[in-house]
């Protein structure tokens, strides 16, 4: 059973169980089985709830579409049952949820069991996933190399098969960056597509999305069809799709204007590799009859930056207040960036803050003006191929030098999430040293249906899907 959980995508696992072929009860041994296998490696699953999980499918799993399918939640943000919420942080080791976030509760109801909670780095502040709490997860693809961040331990359970998909967040590229490390799928939805209730209404004054990474696009697209959609309160939500988010990946998009760089917005160096494999999926994107040229919009990408640190910084202070009743936290409580952060958004006066947002949103306008005129802009994920292991450490309190380093990382995927706009990682590249490179596509607000069209469309024309560590 175990090669053949490892060989199938969560649809078909789900369709094995609907039909009587396989039990729950062997899907779930299976992925228990490859835990002990390659987690102790990897540090990818920091809180596996087992026999929590032998419970749920002891009293019967909903007949849903993820029908017996293990699933991994991030430990940032949600919430659930029996787990503690740490954010990754020794301030809220102890920090036990009393209810459940309802994207928990969606993923229950399709029928899906949870086996655990992912690592991720503290409050989500890094884009490598080396939190001083649960300690560094590692790429399966080579365990020198970071699966990227934060959502990296959901990206190395999937890519070394313990799961087929797994939860992630993303706030500055965090479903997309560790999806470029470990050569998943992986897309951050519009804005407000899926909650973010019970606990809260926006995350990061809107910057911040979650869903999944997954091996196949057509799991990220079911997936979406189950948990998208507003709770009753939520303070905004984007327009329902026409179709499935499954319909829209099973069929090709109409030709499409697609806008192509390899150059930074900030004048970061991108790594030849990296530029190489956009050119790549350009000539593939032509060659699928869509119209392709060089191009990029036009914005004050100071401003956005800076904009998008002082959110940040706001936002670390506000996670930590939630804690301590509005006071610093001690030394040993949080990591010396954290801290760092911290300080600085407390200092950050309300006015001020205000003016920020409203600068970010006037450079929004001019960014949306660009999908007037195309209909997908195409760049790296990643100025680079995936670091190793350190290169990105948490252990500094020299916010300018680290937000440098950070820009250089990651200068396209922050974008999307300061405009709101659905943008994915295709895993199109592969680096020299056998390192997955992902592709970035960045469509209009609420296009997410357009983007599983052309990721469905790009998988059938060039898959993927058996590519894998060894």
């Amino acid at each position: 059973m175990i090669r053949e959980y490892e060989s199938l995508d969560a649809l078909d696992i789900a369709d094995l169980v609907r039909r009587g072929e396989v039990d729950a009860v062997e899907v779930l041994d299976a992925a228990i089985t490859l835990y002990e296998q390659k987690n102790r490696q990897l540090n990818a699953i920091v809180t596996p709830l087992f026999e929590r999980a032998r419970e749920a499918v002891k009293a019967g799993l909903p007949d849903g579409p993820f029908r017996g399918v293990p699933y991994v939640f991030k430990e940032l943000v949600v919430s659930v049952l029996g787990a503690p919420t740490t954010f990754a942080s020794r301030l809220y080791v102890d920090n036990m949820p009393i209810s459940e976030s309802e994207i928990v509760q969606r993923c229950r109801r399709a029928g899906m069991i949870v086996l655990g909670k992912t690592n991720s780095s503290e409050f989500g502040l890094s884009a490598t996933t080396e939190p001083q709490l649960f300690g560094p997860t590692k790429n399966p693809w080579n365990p020198a190399y970071s699966p990227g961040g934060s959502s990296g331990g959901s990206a190395a359970a999937v890519a070394a098969g313990i799961v087929p998909i797994g939860h992630a967040t993303d706030g500055g590229g965090s479903i997309r960056i560790p999806a470029s490390c470990c050569g998943l799928f992986g897309l951050k939805p519009t804005r407000a597509r899926i909650t973010a209730g019970p606990e809260a209404g926006e995350g990061m004054a809107g910057f911040a999305s979650q869903h999944a990474v997954s091996r196949s696009v057509r799991d990220s697209a079911a997936l979406l069809d189950i948990t998208a959609g507003p709770m009753p309160g939520d303070p905004y939500f984007p327009p329902p799709p026409r179709l499935s988010y499954l319909k829209y990946a099973e069929t090709n998009p109409r030709p499409l204007r697609i806008a192509f760089s390899v150059h930074a917005p900030n004048n970061a160096p991108i790594d030849s590799e990296c530029s190489e494999s956009v050119r790549d999926a350009a000539r593939l994107c032509e060659s699928l009859g869509h119209i392709v040229e060089e191009a990029a919009p036009d914005f004050d990408i100071e401003q956005v930056q800076q904009g998008f640190l002082a959110v940040f910084q706001a936002n670390t202070m506000t996670n930590i207040a939630r804690k301590t009743g509005g006071s610093l936290p001690q030394v040993d409580q949080v990591e010396p960036l954290t801290m760092a952060l911290a300080e600085r958004g407390r200092a950050i006066p309300a006015p001020q803050y205000i003016a920020i947002l409203q600068g970010l949103q006037r450079e929004s306008r001019r960014i949306a003006d660009f999908y007037e005129h195309y209909d997908i802009w195409l760049t790296p994920t990643l100025g680079t191929t995936p670091p190793i292991l350190g290169k990105y450490s948490t252990d500094v309190d020299d916010i300018d030098s680290w937000f440098a380093a950070l820009m250089a990382f990651i200068p396209f995927t922050f974008i999307c999430n300061v405009t709101g706009q659905p943008a994915m990682s295709v895993p199109l590249g592969q680096s020299t040293n056998r390192l997955p490179i992902g592709c970035h596509f960045s469509a209009r607000y609420g296009e997410e249906g357009l983007l599983f069209q052309l990721a469905g469309q790009l998988e059938r024309a060039r898959p993927w899907y058996q590519r894998k560590p060894q």
